[in-house]
């Protein structure tokens, strides 16, 4: 060992950067990562995005540094005088030779209290079920009143009315305006779930669904959502419930015990309202398929109704055909009479024949009986034959003249036909105003069209 009473043998000594690098390394081997909270002061931000300030309170400040890559994770930027809590590594920059703190994570002093809440309220309301998607409502296919409760003043209502005349302008919106943080918010958003569903049940307002929430902010700034009052009338309300507190990134209590959660209020207004352009351009495929549909069946419709009217015949042909009918039936009873007469004749001739061959007087006389008799039975059997044919005749008679239109006319129908004469049977043949001809059982009328049906 150096004799340091030697003046001929100086001590080792070490230089700045040495000693400085010596420091750092026995300060970062003793202190692992520590906690530290007090107040911002001097807080600046060069180029390179690294964040420097010193950390104080009452009776002394530290130095701290906070490089990019860690303070890119972070939601909010501090501020002179706030006051912060960081998790950080003790150090000494070498270069010149200060005592400082590397910052891994900063947070707004408080937060770690708030999160401990947030986590135990959490795990109360977990084990009670008021998470279990079992118990959420379903959201409304189709909304027309929409409710909110939120700030007036706040950018969510605006940020919802918004969205709301976009896609759907005609949902109307009720607003129940509350405090959304600070002491009592979280009492008043409870009491305007209560109050909106208690004016659902007495009547006085018809709701679709609430929507629950406000814009992004810190932990303490969303805090009214994370309160177990507020938690609660969540779950006991009958009406569906959309929570939409803050941004995508946050989430609260209120998120996990609502019907939905919206990262954002203009995603709840999306989420409740249909967008109009998607329901035009439904309808404008539904209306074009429909004429679709609408054209094919006229073209059936036309198409059948010309077969129709090729198998319809017209109440003259008919009667002509029947008048055709009759006239051959007469003809053919004349000349079966005439046929009946001749044979009858032939048989009369064969008979006198016969008598003229037999000379007795008696035999004579009993065939003039026997030609009388015959006789009366032939007169009997032409009047008998006469008459059948005469009923049959009567027969064919009514039956054409239940077939005529002169007996449809008889009970009460008309036939109408246009200026042309032509028979009218269906609406499309005329137009308003046109004249007509109705031809009745007595007479006729002439008719005015005033209506189409």
């Amino acid at each position: 060992m150096p004799n340091p009473f030697n003046t001929q043998d100086p001590p080792t000594s070490l230089t700045v950067s040495q000693l400085n690098r010596q420091a750092r390394m026995l300060l970062e081997s003793h202190f692992d990562f520590v906690w530290v909270e007090g107040e911002v002061s001097n807080f600046t931000v060069p180029s390179s995005g690294h964040w420097y300030f010193s950390l104080k309170d009452s009776g002394a400040q530290v130095r701290c540094a906070m490089f990019r890559n860690r303070n890119q994770r972070l939601r909010f930027t501090p501020a002179n005088g706030d006051h912060i809590r960081l998790r950080c590594r003790v150090s000494l920059y070498e270069g010149r030779g200060e005592f400082q703190l590397i910052v891994e994570h900063l947070e707004q002093a408080g937060a770690g209290a708030l999160q401990a809440a947030f986590e135990k309220l959490k795990s109360k309301l977990l084990a009670e079920g008021l998470f279990d998607p079992g118990r959420k409502q379903p959201l409304p296919t189709s909304v027309s009143e929409l409710g909110v409760i939120t700030s007036p003043t706040g950018a969510a209502i605006h940020d919802i009315l918004t969205v709301l005349r976009r896609r759907c302008p005609g949902i109307a919106v009720s607003l129940f305006p509350v405090a959304v943080q600070g002491e009592g918010a979280a009492r008043e958003i409870a009491a305007a779930i209560e109050r909106a569903n208690r004016w659902q049940r007495e009547g006085k307002i018809h709701l679709d669904a609430l929507v629950v929430g406000r814009g992004g902010g810190s932990l303490e700034d969303l805090w009214a959502f994370n309160e177990e009052i507020v938690a609660r009338a969540i779950a006991a309300s009958e009406l569906p419930i959309v929570a939409a507190v803050g941004h995508e990134v946050d989430f609260t209590i209120a998120d996990m015990v609502a019907d939905h959660r919206a990262p954002t209020p203009s995603a709840a207004a999306e989420l409740l309202s249909p967008d109009q352009r998607e329901w035009q351009q439904r309808l404008g495929v539904i209306e074009a398929s429909l004429v679709r549909l609408i054209r094919r069946r006229l073209g059936d419709a036309a198409l059948q109704l010309g077969h129709l009217q090729r198998r319809l015949k017209h109440p003259g042909a008919q009667l002509r055909e029947q008048s055709q009918r009759l006239d051959e039936l007469e003809q053919r009873l004349v000349l079966a009479q005439k046929n009946l007469m001749r044979r009858r004749r032939a048989e009369l001739d064969l008979l006198e024949s016969r008598l003229q061959a037999r000379s007795p007087l008696p035999r004579v006389r009993q065939l003039l009986l026997d030609i009388a008799r015959l006789q009366q039975r032939l007169e009997g059997a032409m009047q008998q034959q006469v008459q059948r044919s005469r009923d049959r005749l009567g027969h064919l008679a009514r039956m054409l003249d239940s077939l005529s239109p002169l007996g449809t006319l008889q009970r009460g129908y008309a036939i109408l036909t246009d200026q042309a004469g032509q028979v009218v049977s269906d609406p499309a043949q005329v137009t308003l105003g046109d004249e007509l001809r109705g031809r009745l059982a007595k007479g006729a009328l002439r008719l005015k069209v005033t209506g189409l049906e």
